[in-house]
């Protein structure tokens, strides 16, 4: 069960290969049954695929929206979809930090402003 999960997954990533939120969501629920294999069943489903689940991210995301801009973090969207497939689990999400403000300057800003150079020194 688990090797037609995995094949129904992979068949429709390539079948889609040019759409990167069907392979980010593929190689999610890939990842998913690495960790979960007794899930296979679920993701076999066939009236269930990752475009569709997509879709019901956008539902989900549109409940949030503000203005024109409707956004889910990873974990949401993942949830969202583990919920669409019938699986009951939190995602397993690697949150990265955002960036520090950085208070001093680049080196390449440094180094750019010491150059000085006037259109008459070239003349």
């Amino acid at each position: 069960m688990l090797t037609k999960a995995i094949e129904k997954l992979q068949s429709e990533m390539t079948k889609n290969n040019n759409n990167s939120y069907i392979q980010v969501v593929g190689s999610f629920l890939l990842q998913h049954l690495n960790d979960n294999p007794t899930d296979a069943e679920k993701i076999i489903n066939t009236d269930k695929t990752v475009a569709k689940s997509l879709e019901e991210m956008r539902k989900v995301a549109e409940k949030k929206k503000n203005g024109n801009c409707a956004v889910l973090t990873d974990q949401e969207g993942f949830e969202v979809v583990l919920k669409y497939f019938g699986i009951d689990a939190k995602p397993t999400v690697i949150v990265t930090k955002p960036a520090q403000n950085v208070t001093e300057k680049p080196k390449s800003v440094t180094a750019a402003a010491d150059f000085d150079i006037k259109l008459e020194d070239l003349l």
